[in-house]
């Protein structure tokens, strides 16, 4: 009994100290705050989405998967402002833009195939994209106007 005592207060004491000594090395991307909230919105209708998609495979209904998916495609990427191409960095930019074509594919191939063992296979795919972005990027907010040129300053690497 003593054993486990100590191994528990292993757990929650040490191990996180541990965790805490690790440097956050992702990229900080200076965005206002109208950015910010345009590129987090995105960010949780594609989680949305993706929890839709994942239900609708469960229910083996790939007319809903497709149509979830194809909300998540090209169409949803044109519906972007302008003004965060100029701010953003490029390989964020491509790995948005993949992410959003992957679902399209998801979508017709739901469609043509209606093979929900390969849906869940390219939403696996699509996802590390996901997690790729979120390992090398955070977003911070920043009081420079919308409208502001870009500047190599706003994109701090850390």
């Amino acid at each position: 009994m003593k054993k486990i005592i100590i191994s528990t207060l292993i757990c929650f004491f040490v191990l996180p100290l541990n965790a805490a000594d690790e440097t956050d090395n992702r990229k900080a991307l200076l965005l206002s705050e109208v950015q910010r909230h345009h590129v987090l919105s995105e960010m949780r209708s594609m989680l949305l989405g993706t929890q839709q998609i994942i239900q609708a495979v469960a229910e083996d209904d790939m007319l809903a998967v497709a149509r979830h998916a194809r909300m998540l495609g090209m169409e949803m990427a044109h519906k972007g402002e302008d003004h965060l191409q100029s701010v953003l960095p490029d390989d964020f930019m491509q790995l948005g833009m993949s992410v959003h074509k992957s679902f399209d594919k998801i979508a017709t191939d739901a469609e043509i195939l209606k093979d929900s063992k390969h849906t869940l296979s390219q939403l696996s795919i699509t996802l590390q994209q996901c997690v790729t972005c979120h390992s090398a990027y955070q977003i911070w907010t920043t009081d420079i106007p919308v409208d502001a040129e870009p500047h190599p300053a706003h994109q701090l690497s850390h």
